[in-house]
């Protein structure tokens, strides 16, 4: 079984960067978003420096989000899904290891980014170590809760849109303690209360997502 996960998601991985448009797009967008910004509120270095955090966590979660449509929908055309569910993996733990494929092809490049990003931003020279922490902490989130949303749309045409409006809301807690956690250390204030609440929802919804998704999954292959 565990021979099986592995395969899945190395297979995942491996056709990711073989295309190469998926990472490629995915880091592109991430990186004009936070350089519209200094052109849109001014070259000012005090006003960028205090929304940098922000600035950088709302593209990378606009990053993400640009890559989910793609999540199972591939699966779904080309005939794989039908066979993962007839496999002796559970389906579960088939969005279990497509998630972990998801973010490690499309959440660690933005890790490695977003420190010279949030050079470009002027961030205060103590928030790179934290900027970096909490977004390998919370990112793992952004893709379990969005498989829930690319499984709920996996078989409408065009479902992009929807795929957002369902997800986007659901993005917020994480946007709100991750931010609030790197402007504490920042501050040199305690950021262990919001590392423990990202924490909770990172787990949390590792634990909750794979069930919800292939529930979902089932549910649109009937």
């Amino acid at each position: 079984m565990t021979g099986r996960f592995v395969a899945i998601m190395a297979r995942d991985i491996r056709l990711t960067w073989r295309q190469g448009s998926s990472t490629g797009m995915v880091l592109a967008f991430f990186a004009i978003v936070v350089s519209l910004f200094p052109f849109g509120v001014g070259p000012e270095q005090n006003i960028l420096a205090r929304i940098s955090v922000g600035i950088v966590w709302v593209a990378a979660l606009l990053s993400c989000l640009l890559s989910l449509d793609r999540l199972f929908q591939a699966d779904y055309e080309d005939g794989s899904l039908d066979q993962f569910l007839l496999s002796p993996l559970p389906l579960e733990l088939v969005v279990l290891a497509k998630c972990v494929a998801h973010w490690l092809t499309t959440a660690v490049p933005l890790i490695l980014l977003a420190p010279l990003l949030g050079l470009m931003m002027n961030l205060p020279a103590r928030g790179y170590v934290p900027l970096v922490l909490v977004m390998a902490l919370a990112t793992p989130a952004l893709s379990f809760i969005g498989a829930i949303g690319a499984s709920l749309t996996v078989t409408l045409r065009r479902g992009g849109v929807l795929l957002s409006l369902l997800v986007l809301p659901l993005y917020i807690p994480v946007l709100i303690f991750s931010v609030l956690a790197v402007e504490a250390a920042v501050g040199g204030y305690e950021m262990q209360s919001h590392i423990m609440l990202l924490s909770g929802v990172t787990l949390g919804s590792g634990a909750l997502s794979p069930w919800a998704a292939a529930a979902a999954l089932r549910s649109g292959l009937e």
